[in-house]
């Protein structure tokens, strides 16, 4: 809140985080963090011991004691859990589950989706754009790092059909500040579909990271325009 000036220190804002609900702080390592300040704050009489006991730190005993962190081990069924839980075929799955029932389709003209191989009368795809075929850019903030093996880009996905599925980039990254036209037009008008795969992703936004508006980076409109002609 300092750095969006609501409040002027750690005090003041210690003292209007507590009164306004909040009983958690990401302090990312500082030792002289916000939520230090709470016994000079209560000494002051700017926070009461029901504030800051009953109301605020109460729910967060009940909820790590309902995660059985104070359990013994024996108890508790994620110690049972090793390295063979990690991407195994039923969580694997389960992601794909999750991602799918994720998506939000703004318009399905003329039942486009789902894709099938026998609606291409030609057997061509096109995928294009920075986002296609580039493992890197497809995972946002705070996301966890997964084996590349595990990745599946728009472009492995879509070479999983029965068809013949051309590529190309256009830009080599989010920014697409160097954009080659000539490759994406002669990939796009070749093919009987286009899949368009554009974005920022945390190489242009992220925490920390803001943009003045929610204009597609560089040359990718560009892009979009020429894939789509």
């Amino acid at each position: 809140m300092l750095g969006h000036h609501y409040t002027h220190t750690f005090l003041e804002t210690a003292v209007a985080s507590m009164n306004a609900g909040c009983n958690l702080e990401l302090a990312y390592g500082l030792r002289n963090n916000v939520f230090m300040h709470i016994p000079q704050a209560l000494a002051m009489g700017n926070i009461t011991l029901q504030v800051s006991w009953g109301t605020r730190l109460r729910p967060l005993f009940y909820t790590r004691m309902r995660l059985g962190e104070f359990d013994p081990p024996a108890m508790n069924p994620y110690s049972a859990l090793d390295l063979s839980a990690v991407q195994s075929p039923e969580h694997r799955n389960l992601s794909l589950e999750a991602a799918i029932k994720s998506f939000v389709l703004l318009k399905n003209v003329q039942g486009t989706l789902p894709l099938r191989a026998q609606d291409l009368p030609g057997g061509r795809l096109a995928v294009v754009g920075p986002f296609a075929d580039n493992p890197r850019v497809l995972f946002g903030d705070y996301a966890p790092v997964p084996e590349p093996r595990f990745i599946y880009t728009p472009r492995r996905g879509l070479e999983t059909l029965s068809v013949n599925v051309s590529f190309a980039a256009g830009c080599p990254d989010p920014h697409c500040q160097q954009y080659t036209p000539a490759e994406v037009v002669g990939v796009a008008g070749a093919a009987d579909v286009v899949v368009v795969c554009l974005g920022t992703g945390t190489a242009v936004e992220n925490e920390a990271k803001d943009r003045r508006d929610l204009s597609l980076p560089g040359h990718q409109l560009e892009l979009l325009q020429d894939a789509v002609r």
